[in-house]
């Protein structure tokens, strides 16, 4: 079973290694409502839809106190200092606006600055899958600056924790599957890896069959526009990571004329199909693993699990990875580090930089010591598992919105095809990369197009930001993202540096042309380099 991480979850990742996630899933069927009989009032205070508004735009939302995240959203207790939470009701199918609703939850903290308020700036942290409103406060202290001007707001869109949140498989059925070889290398594996999937794939078809259709990413840019109206912006201000990008350029194409300050970091190539996608991602974690291989080399020497890197260090973990294929590692937890829970331990730590030092002490311990505790604790933040043994949707979710999107299906022939050039894009992940590719064979719900459509004549200009050293959007997504916008749309920033998210590494150059242009409007030279 694969997270297809386009972006963590890849990037929400971060704010699962800050806080264990947790939890049993809800059933989306009882999510969906009937439609409102009539729109809640709308309110006249900054933040409040417009006098002019209408139908479901007119709602007013009900700001409260934000309580603990639920179990489907992650772990941890409620959010201290001024965070206020509420629920906006869209449509499930926005082709009918007076149909049945599902709520979307969501999360602010106010301008501090109201005097020189400038609007809402919405996140989306990525997977997709991840919980905007788990993540927002945990990653909070980063956005300080933009604080003082914006309500900084997110949200969990639809099929995503608290919002009509897809529900698959239980937490016990959920380590069973990813305990099955996500690599197989004979005619029985890949029987129980293609029954591993189809078990998947009829939970989330029972138990969320009626919200599978609807949770594509052009339905969630149509709630982001509801947000917008309901918040009373007169146009978009939003910030989208990694899949959180492929949302905001979405809505870009739907809505050119609202756009407002966008900026798209860390970018999902909008031209790549998933096969072409999963080739980049095996690439890009090779080129982070590589890279952290060297600076492990400088830094502990001959201490180094990896040796002196490169085909050495690549060479030293296959043969890790192939040894757990057969014989898998003891932890002090009772589970075991499998090669697929080793693969995605390591990738887990290549997302960020600061993570380099866990990854360097997780093989170490596994190559030298015998035990996985630390790759298993990898993997686990990966795939939303908290230590109680219990998941966020984040894997349900992330592949009900991937199958939604995508219309191709590819067979176990396509992949054996495929896995000579995947195996020589990275002998460490590409075989797991391109035995991913199955994932949505046999959905239950056609996908909707071959990639997605961000053109977006007419907009304003749109900052698209990519990261040399980027694992899981490699920065050719960030090229094609500016290019695909259009002339004098897309404005491309390069950080020169590693990890997912540039502008929450810190770097001085890149927040000061972030935060000049969300918070004056100043638009960098398309081609800025950062490092």
């Amino acid at each position: 079973m694969h997270t297809v991480v386009r972006g963590a979850g890849a990037f929400g990742l971060a704010a699962l290694l800050l806080a264990s996630a947790a939890g049993c899933q809800g059933d989306a069927r009882s999510a969906v409502e009937p439609a409102p009989t009539s729109p809640a009032s709308p309110a006249g205070s900054p933040g409040s839809p417009a006098a002019s508004a209408t139908g479901l735009a007119a709602q007013r939302l009900d700001w409260q106190a934000c309580p603990a995240p639920s179990p489907a959203q992650g772990s941890g207790t409620a959010p201290a200092g001024d965070w206020q939470c509420a629920t906006l009701k869209a449509p499930l199918d926005h082709g009918k606006p007076d149909g049945p609703t599902i709520d979307l939850a969501m999360i602010r903290s106010r301008a501090k600055d109201e005097k020189h308020r400038i609007g809402s700036l919405l996140f989306n942290f990525g997977g997709p899958g991840a919980s905007g409103v788990a993540t927002l406060p945990a990653l909070a202290a980063d956005y300080a600056s933009l604080n003082a001007r914006y309500d900084l707001v997110s949200f969990d869109p639809r099929g995503v924790g608290a919002s009509a949140g897809v529900s698959c498989l239980d937490d016990k059925a959920m380590d069973t599957t990813l305990e099955i070889d996500n690599t197989p290398g004979t005619p029985d594996a890949v029987k129980a890896l293609d029954a591993s999937n189809a078990q998947f794939t009829a939970a989330c078809e029972h138990n969320s069959g009626p919200v599978l259709p609807y949770v594509d990413t052009e339905s969630a840019a149509r709630d982001l526009d509801l947000m917008r109206q309901v918040l009373g912006d007169q146009k978009l201000f939003y910030f989208g990571i990694s899949y959180g990008t492929q949302l905001g350029g979405v809505y870009a194409h739907l809505f050119p004329q609202e756009v407002g300050r966008i900026v798209l970091d860390s970018v999902v190539d909008p031209t790549k199909d998933p096969q072409q996608a999963a080739l980049g991602q095996a690439q890009g974690f090779q080129l982070a693993f590589d890279n952290f291989m060297k600076a492990c080399a400088a830094e502990e020497a001959a201490a180094c699990p990896t040796g002196a890197g490169g085909v050495e260090g690549t060479a030293a973990v296959t043969a890790l990875l192939q040894k757990l294929e057969q014989s898998p590692l003891p932890t002090t937890s009772g589970r075991q580090l499998t090669e697929t829970l080793a693969v995605t331990g390591i990738a887990a730590a290549l997302y960020s930089e600061e993570t380099w030092p866990v990854l360097a002490a997780g093989l170490t311990e596994a190559m030298q010591q015998g035990a996985g505790n630390t790759l298993l604790q990898l993997s686990d933040a990966m795939f939303g598992r908290d230590p109680q043994g219990r998941y966020t949707n984040l894997s349900a979710a992330n592949r009900a919105i991937n199958c939604v999107d995508a219309r191709q299906r590819y067979s176990d022939q396509d992949v054996e095809q495929q896995l000579p050039q995947f195996r020589t894009a990275s002998p460490v992940f590409g075989p797991y990369s391109a035995w991913g590719l199955t994932s949505c064979t046999g959905w239950p719900v056609p996908g909707k197009a071959d990639h997605p459509d961000v053109s977006a004549a007419g907009a304003a200009p749109i900052l698209v930001v990519g990261t040399t050293g980027d694992p899981a959007t490699p920065v050719e997504g960030a090229h094609a993202m500016a290019q695909q916008l259009g002339p004098g749309v897309g404005v491309n920033v390069t950080l020169q540096g590693e990890g997912h998210g540039g502008y929450n590494t810190g770097d001085p150059c890149l927040k000061q042309a972030v935060d000049a242009y969300l918070l004056d409007g100043t638009v960098p030279a398309d081609g800025k380099t950062c490092s």
